[in-house]
Formats: structure tokens, C-alpha cells, sequence
């Protein structure tokens, strides 16, 4: 068995795929490690025991690969693509055009893929406001503000980092070598 995994490594096509998937994750850790613009860092780092305790947020933390305790810019992963998805998926069982788009072949699923990621920014906006609102919760327990000054501008920075990354994320899974 190690042979025929180290045999693999010979042929080039395979060398590159796995160099390049391996770059992809490296770049996934790196997202999930730098924190959104605006965010108090020692703030974060003191509500961290909230992720670990078996709630909801230790759950939410590892779909996020730990970027949601880090409020990185990666925090939301690739979750609101899977709702819209699954979202898109029940809907055509619904409403009888994107039935009709689904029939319709490539071009059917193509337009389908197209409302999923319209889909998905929708989605990441909203839940990158309910994090923000989330994390603005916690500032009691911390003593600190985590998002200082909390006006619209910097929560509107936050809310563009967080989509945006599900944003690359997205387009990242979309890539083929």
C-alpha cells in the first residue's frame, strides 16, 4: 500500500493535483488564523473559554474549522453555500420554474449553481450580522468590548470581511487544478 501512494507521487498530473490541494488548505488555515479588521483580539482571546464548553458555539467553532473563536475572516466557512444549497435543492420540488431549470440539463443546473451563490452571499451577510451581534453580546462577560467602536462603519467592516471570506471560500471550492 505505501508504494502504491508513494508511486503516485511519480506521475505528474497527480504530483500537481496534490500540491495544489495542499495549497488550498494551507491557504484555509491561514484564513481561519487572521482575525477581521476591528475586532479586539484580547477580547476574543478572553471569551475563548465559551468555545470549548460543549455549547453551541463549540459546535458553530468546529464547522468553522476554529476561525469563529478567532473571529477570522474564514469564521463562517463554507455553512451558509451547504444552506444554500440545501435551501435551493428543497425549492425546486416547490416552485415550479427552478423545477423546469433543473430539467433542462447543464444549462438548467448551471443557472441552479448561479442562485446558489447569490444565495450564499444573502445568507453569509445575514449570519456574519448575527455574529457580530453575538459577539457584541459577550462584552459583559469580558469586560471589554470584543467590536470597539460599535457604529456602523466598523460593524459594516466586520459584516464584508466575514461574507467576503465565505466569498473566497466559495470560489476557492469551486477551483480545479
Amino acid at each position: 500500500m505505501l508504494s502504491t501512494i508513494l508511486s503516485a507521487f511519480t506521475v505528474a498530473d497527480i504530483r500537481k493535483k496534490l500540491a495544489f490541494t495542499a495549497m488550498l488548505l494551507a491557504l484555509y488555515r491561514l484564513g481561519s488564523h487572521i482575525p477581521v479588521p476591528g475586532v479586539n483580539a484580547q477580547a476574543v482571546k478572553d471569551i475563548q473559554s465559551n468555545f470549548g464548553n460543549g455549547n453551541i458555539l463549540g459546535l458553530l467553532n468546529t464547522f468553522s474549522g476554529g476561525g469563529l473563536s478567532r473571529i477570522a475572516i474564514f469564521a463562517l466557512g463554507i455553512m451558509p453555500y451547504i444552506t444554500a444549497s440545501i435551501i435551493l435543492q428543497l425549492l425546486t420540488v416547490v416552485v415550479p420554474s427552478l423545477e423546469k431549470l433543473q430539467k433542462e440539463g447543464e444549462v438548467g443546473q448551471a443557472r441552479i449553481t448561479q442562485y446558489t451563490r447569490y444565495l450564499t452571499v444573502g445568507l453569509a451577510f445575514a449570519q456574519s450580522i448575527g455574529y457580530v451581534f453575538l459577539f457584541r453580546s459577550f462584552a459583559p462577560n469580558t469586560g471589554t468590548a470584543v467590536i470597539s467602536p460599535f457604529d456602523v462603519p466598523h460593524v459594516f467592516l466586520i459584516v464584508m470581511s466575514l461574507t467576503a471570506g465565505t466569498i473566497l471560500l466559495m470560489w476557492m471550492g469551486s477551483r480545479r487544478s
